[in-house]
């Protein structure tokens, strides 16, 4: 028989690592309260957690390393807000943002977990960002919260 590996959403004794970005924060703190719902729902204990702010979402890359590097944390929440403009500066942003995360995943084996919003509008963060529902900081919650037990299961 095929043996599956897969992870549940169990928060309790686990410790998790959020880095928000301040820029955009009328979206990301609403991404955030996200986040901690996610988390409470799974019996995360908040004391667990830990909220890094850094200026925007280009630096988010690098306080995710430190912290992931730190080994301190069962994983680490990306939480940002980039909408287009009129310039090409969205897509370097964007496209640093999601890069930097993925390797440091890669590279300290701590899941980072993308909860940055790359959108063409406000309407469309405002909509992601729970104005009218569905919420990306929970969802990076939840995803978080998988990939945590996942990788504490397949090093067993």
């Amino acid at each position: 028989m095929t043996k599956v590996i897969e992870g549940q959403f169990l928060g309790r004794g686990k410790k998790f690592a959020v880095v928000v970005a301040r820029f955009n924060s009328f979206l990301t703190e609403r991404l955030l309260e996200g986040v901690y719902d996610g988390f409470a729902r799974h019996e995360v204990n908040l004391d667990d957690v830990v909220v890094v702010r850094v200026p925007g979402a280009f630096e988010i890359p690098l306080a995710c390393q430190k912290l992931a590097q730190a080994k301190k944390y069962d994983a680490v929440l990306a939480i940002g807000a980039v909408i287009r403009g009129d310039t090409p500066h969205f897509d370097f942003v964007a496209s640093e943002v999601s890069k930097g995360c993925a390797h440091i995943s890669l590279e300290t084996g701590v899941p980072v977990v993308f909860g940055v919003l790359t959108t063409d509008t406000i309407e469309q963060a405002e909509i992601r960002s729970g104005a009218k529902g569905s919420n990306k900081g929970f969802e990076a919650a939840m995803t978080a919260l998988e990939m945590a037990d996942l990788m504490r299961k397949m090093e067993q």
